[in-house]
């Protein structure tokens, strides 16, 4: 599959990833955090919100028209800005309060959120307007998508996604060291967004993030079609990590950059 604009050989029937935020920990001066959004038969999921993404979201839709939020897990720079997202559905006056949308995240998102916005009027306002749905590994659909989770490796609970639809599959790592069941989750996609937050040779603290050339090594074991890197800090050059994942990838591999759009 080439990467970039273009419909899949074979028909029109796509997945559009527009990447909203892809800076890891915290916002670059090019890019939010980590959030994507997913578009098919007119349903909108929003993948993580992290820094910074609730701003750069309202550039590619409208702020009520998102049908879900999924989250991979609860560091700030992919969850967040989900306490701005509360402000903008429960207090809008416009039309009213809007209604609950589904929200699949780890066990504790309410409580996580709450806590982080810490004003809330009462226990349940968030329910009011985010139905929470907690994640556990397996398969699920959500609207158009056929969603497959698994448990991946970082200090917390976290989500690696495998995302279907009219037999074309979209692969998202979220946060993860070096994973067996990451390889087994991106096998045979079509594009696989794979976090490369660490440089080869520099950091090695195991079980946290990948380095471009691990990036390239899981997607070349998964026999993946393409591979864009993603979650790339402000302190790491992305150059280097692209090409230590050229080095042992031999597909198209991709720097992921706020506002590009990949159709699937």
């Amino acid at each position: 599959m080439a990467l970039g604009m273009g419909t899949p050989q074979g028909g029109s029937c796509f997945m559009k990833l527009t990447v909203v935020g892809c800076s890891g920990s915290f916002p670059s001066a090019e890019s939010a955090c980590s959030s994507y959004l997913i578009e098919a038969d007119g349903f909108r999921l929003l993948l993580d919100m992290g820094n910074g993404a609730l701003g750069e979201l309202q550039r590619h839709c409208g702020l009520y028209d998102l049908d879900a939020v999924l989250l991979s897990h609860l560091h700030p720079d992919h969850f967040i800005d989900m306490c701005g997202y509360f402000v903008a559905r429960y207090y809008r006056h416009d039309g009213g309060r809007a209604e609950a949308i589904p929200v699949y995240g780890p066990e504790d998102t309410e409580r996580r959120l709450v806590q982080a916005y810490d004003d809330v009027p009462d226990e349940k306002s968030m329910r009011e307007v985010f139905d929470f749905r907690t994640l556990t590994p397996g398969s699920f659909e959500i609207g158009p998508f056929t969603i497959r989770a698994e448990r991946v490796c970082h200090p917390v609970e976290a989500y690696g996604f495998r995302i279907e639809y009219g037999g074309r599959s979209l692969v998202y790592s979220g946060d993860t060291g070096p994973c067996a069941a990451l390889v087994d989750l991106a096998r045979g996609g079509d594009l696989f967004l794979c976090e490369a937050a660490f440089t080869h040779g520099k950091e090695d603290i195991p079980g946290l993030h990948l380095n471009g050339r691990e990036a390239g090594e899981h997607a070349l074991r998964a026999g993946v079609g393409a591979l864009v890197l993603t979650h790339v800090p402000p302190w790491t050059d992305p150059q280097i990590n692209q090409r230590d994942a050229q080095a042992v990838f031999g597909g198209p591999v991709e720097l992921a950059k706020a506002g590009a759009v990949y159709e699937v």
